[in-house]
């Protein structure tokens, strides 16, 4: 059984593409859920799944309100909702007010997946060009997770990276191609426990 139990992953501007890249080194036996959220216009209809799918092993879908997370499905944020991890590992979506200028936002996300995955929690934050996800990758490490940032200089936009590495301590930077291998070896390393 792997230590850890979860991944969540925050991306703006240039987010498609980093995604496409750490999710197409993922084979279909990864077993943990991922869950994203990509910054998108309020009033986009989302085929971020449909484009996404097309470089992903991995079944790939919106999160729906009250759904159950299940191991080995990659959820994505739908547009214009907060997407919240309630304490039973269930999802909650929120119209409440954007938060950095978002809506959906990192750091709603990672601070509730911080309450409910504790120590269990990986938190990666890739390209963007705003500060969203500064405050989550606090709480996730607060709570003992593990945090995965793209370097900077691989980055579309580099403001998100730059921020979460200023913020908070953190356990790996690492060029956008090099991302997906290393969290497949972080998760198969960890059947043995936290110390990695």
């Amino acid at each position: 059984m792997n230590w850890f139990q979860a991944v969540v992953i925050g991306a703006s501007a240039g987010g498609i593409k980093a995604l496409s890249t750490v999710l197409s080194a993922l084979p279909k036996e990864f077993p943990l859920p991922i869950i994203i959220v990509q910054h998108l216009y309020p009033h986009s209809s989302s085929r971020l799944a449909q484009i996404l799918q097309k470089q992903s092993h991995l079944k790939i879908k919106e999160a729906d309100e009250k759904e159950v997370i299940k191991n080995s499905v990659i959820y994505i944020a739908p547009p214009n909702y907060h997407l919240l991890i309630e304490e039973d590992r269930t999802f909650s979506l929120s119209v409440e007010g954007p938060v950095n200028y978002s809506r959906p936002s990192v750091d709603v996300l990672f601070e509730t997946a911080a309450l409910a995955y504790k120590s269990r929690l990986i938190g990666m934050i890739l390209t963007g060009a705003n500060n969203d996800g500064n405050f989550g990758v606090k709480q996730i490490k607060r709570r003992g997770g593990y945090l995965i940032i793209q370097d900077p200089e691989t980055a579309e936009a580099d403001s998100m990276p730059k921020a979460a590495i200023a913020a908070a301590k953190v356990n790996k930077i690492l060029p956008i191609k090099q991302i997906g291998p290393y969290l497949l070896q972080l998760v198969n390393r960890s059947k043995k426990g936290p110390n990695i």
